[in-house]
């Protein structure tokens, strides 16, 4: 079973297609999957707009009154797939954008080598000249969160532990919530969410691999979101953060 789950906050004009698009995808892969929507007190229509998707796809909403954040909703989602798994060693936890940043397509190389055994597989910017380049806003906060974050936790040049296209193997994730005991497994937000959930499960992986995906920020119909001088304070919390053992506690 592959549970893709999808932080989502008034993402009306994309979040339909988004979900056919995904619907299309993994019939073409021959895979059970569930969709695990999180709307994050959206005030447009994409409320609404899931209710219909839940007729005709296997969709799971969940919902908020007031907004949460991404790495909070990103939190819960996983939560929420880790307590549906059967079989924790075999199904995969999919994180994805609501936004269309993710593509679908992408969705065949990353389960791919998630089947070749790895645990954490993530879905890394590459040079695609048939994309077109990220907004200046966003190209200038990847580059300076990449040097927040340093060349270590970033993990490679192109900053792969900064996106948020991946796929968890469950028993990773139910580790790491055992762990973590009452605690939460994200203390940061936005881009930091995905540096620091990188930090706290890498302990429990025995493998992990990244696929080339681009992010796609010329599909979506709203401007970016991102803040840079927030995101860069986010991420430099990370760096303070300290990883989880098996034991019930953080690493000194």
């Amino acid at each position: 079973m592959v549970y893709i789950c999808i932080p989502c906050r008034d993402e009306d004009r994309t979040i339909g297609v988004l979900l056919w698009k995904i619907r299309e995808v993994m019939a073409e892969l021959e895979r059970d999957y569930e969709v695990i929507v999180l709307d994050d007190a959206s005030r447009d229509g994409t409320s609404a707009l899931l209710e219909k998707y839940r007729r005709v796809l296997p969709l799971t909403i969940l919902s908020t009154r007031e907004p949460v954040g991404y790495g909070s909703a990103v939190e819960r989602l996983l939560r929420a797939a880790a307590g549906r798994t059967r079989y924790p060693k075999r199904d995969a936890i999919v994180t994805m954008q609501g936004d269309f940043t993710d593509h679908p397509d992408h969705l065949g190389p990353l389960l791919r080598a998630y089947e070749g055994g790895v645990d954490i597989v993530v879905g890394a910017g590459a040079d695609d000249a048939t994309v077109p380049p990220p907004p200046r806003i966003v190209r200038f906060a990847r580059w300076l969160g990449r040097i927040a974050l340093g060349r270590r936790e970033a993990g490679a040049r192109d900053g792969n532990a900064l996106l948020g296209f991946r796929a968890y193997r469950a028993v990773v994730v139910k580790k790491a919530l055992r762990a973590a005991r009452d605690r939460p497994l994200v203390t940061t937000d936005g881009w930091a969410a995905n540096a620091e959930l990188m930090k706290v499960l890498t302990p429990f992986a025995r493998r992990t691999a990244h696929v080339q995906a681009e992010p796609r920020y010329d599909i979506r119909w709203r401007r970016s979101r991102v803040r840079v001088p927030a995101t860069v304070r986010e991420i430099l919390r990370v760096k303070k953060v300290s990883p989880l053992e098996p034991g019930g506690h953080r690493a000194a």
